[in-house]
């Protein structure tokens, strides 16, 4: 059948136009396509300066009991002895004088122990995080983990309180950490859903969404009306993350985006085909702005996954004046965690690769003048047993519970442990199995610390200092309410 060449354009460029709008699609939600109004008020509060929260997941379930070690013999807390007990004989434990000191005011001066691989190790391009421990630039968050409520060893064990679901699985925890609740299955993230509240007031002329992942697409980021911008890492340009496909710079080709553009003002009183329009409208104008004006990182990364990733995120921040960026949410993950097996060279590795990278990051964000406008923080799906799992070259750990989590950047008030206190009156839990912490009981107890901080709570420090307001709280966080504090006070106003 013949065609006239309107329909040949149409159907072509349509074609064409399905094929980029997927991408673009997959870049931007629907409903951040749709324009929101932003109130005079909401305009006359747009922040002034800028922010951005940097989420690192490490994927698989860090051992939290090998990453913040005691360094001290102090009887009256868990010392270096109780921690070496439970694990040298399986192969499992650090010596002690390999381990990185940092001393902890929360802690009554007593010194606990960093991974050594969390400092400079040979051949790194860094120095490692241990250093901005303490510069007081690094903050841990101690005992955090999945809860819908304050609960006891005895509530856990009598079932007089509601647990999180899905206990030690990798998937549910995940989920659990990335929505911000543990009470029922969420299709949004708490990032996600604090860029719902956010976007408007404080990104009204933003050229991207306000959150950005550069590993694919992820609960945490995923909010109501909103989704993010998902990008490869810096092995891919700015200027290259957002072309669209299928064009080129021939006279044919040039034609076809001619028409497609054309045909993109067509029946613009369907709200679907104008917001199809609209994505692909901010797709472009995006890659404008990230093509042009290109600015390179000052300070080297390391070539891994996590530091191609931060990578891209300091090349995005450095954009920020470009496109009209005020405040940002990034995602980036470092995966390899579940180490049943081969722990202790797999742990090392890795947590020398996130050390690094880190590092990196955090030195770029001084030379760009805003590293007491980021604060990195880390998540992962839950820590690992106490009691070792096998023994020798294979040792490992299994799936546990609580965890220890890393908050870094100048406003963080570093130096200390934060938290809830655990049984023994501070947030450092007392490595016994079948003792006041454990959820584990009887002779086959391997050491799962309950958790005294919940996500939502290091969640809500976070966002408050991102700018989340006091009465968003229970809206980003649904369960905030059955927690006794929303400020966990490592993060300056």
């Amino acid at each position: 059948m013949t065609q006239n060449r309107r329909e040949f354009l149409k159907k072509s460029s349509c074609a064409l136009g399905m094929v980029t709008l997927a991408t673009q699609v997959e870049h931007f939600g629907l409903m951040s396509a749709l324009a929101q109004k932003v109130d005079s008020q909401e305009e006359a509060n747009v922040p002034s300066d800028y922010r951005a929260l940097v989420c690192i997941f490490m994927a698989g379930g860090n051992d939290g009991n090998n990453t913040v070690i005691p360094n001290h013999n102090d009887a009256s807390l868990s010392n270096y002895s109780a921690y070496s007990a439970a694990r040298n004989t399986q192969g499992l434990a650090i010596a002690q004088n390999a381990l990185l000191p940092i001393n902890v005011p929360r802690m009554n001066g007593l010194t606990y122990g960093l991974n050594p691989n969390l400092g400079t190790v040979a051949g790194g391009i860094n120095s490692g995080i241990h250093e901005l421990w303490v510069q007081g630039k690094m903050a841990i968050a101690a005992n955090v983990g999945t809860l819908i409520r304050p609960m006891t060893r005895t509530q856990y064990q009598n079932g007089s309180i509601a647990k999180p679901f899905q206990l030690f699985s990798h998937s549910d925890q995940v989920s659990q950490y990335q929505s911000g609740r543990s009470d029922a299955f969420s299709f949004t993230g708490w990032g996600g859903r604090i860029s719902d509240r956010r976007t408007a007031p404080d990104n009204p002329n933003g050229l991207i969404p306000m959150i950005t992942s550069i590993n694919g697409a992820q609960l945490f980021t995923a909010g109501q009306s909103t989704l993010p911008l998902a990008i490869s890492d810096s092995r891919t340009t700015l200027a290259n993350v957002l072309n669209p496909q299928g064009f080129n710079t021939s006279a044919e080709s040039q034609a076809r985006l001619a028409a497609f553009n054309q045909l993109r003002a067509q029946d613009l009183s369907n709200n679907y085909v104008a917001a199809a329009s609209r994505i692909t409208e901010q797709a472009m104008v995006a890659n404008q702005a990230l093509g042009s004006n290109p600015m390179e990182v000052t300070v080297p990364f390391p070539n891994s996954g996590i530091g191609y990733q931060l990578k891209q995120v300091a090349r995005l921040i450095k954009k920020r004046g470009d496109l009209s960026i005020n405040r940002q949410i990034f995602y980036c993950q470092i995966g390899g965690f579940d180490t049943h097996n081969g722990q202790i060279n797999g742990q090392s590795s890795l947590l020398s690769q996130l050390s690094q990278a880190v590092r990196a990051f955090y030195d770029e964000m001084v030379v760009q003048g805003v590293s007491n406008n980021v604060t990195t923080f880390t998540m992962s799906d839950f820590s690992r047993t106490f009691n070792p799992a096998g023994s020798g070259a294979t040792v490992g750990s299994d799936h546990a519970w609580a965890n220890h989590l890393f908050v870094i950047g100048g406003s963080v008030l570093g130096g200390n442990f934060y938290g809830m206190n655990t049984s023994n009156g501070t947030p450092y839990p007392t490595l016994v199995m079948n003792g006041p912490d454990d959820a584990d009981s009887g002779t086959n107890a391997r050491g799962r610390w309950i958790p005294t901080t919940s996500v939502e709570q290091y969640a809500a420090t976070l966002g408050r200092w991102y700018g989340l307001a006091d009465a968003d709280m229970p809206i980003v966080f649904p369960n905030i309410g059955n927690f006794p504090t929303t400020n966990l006070g490592f993060m300056q106003p």
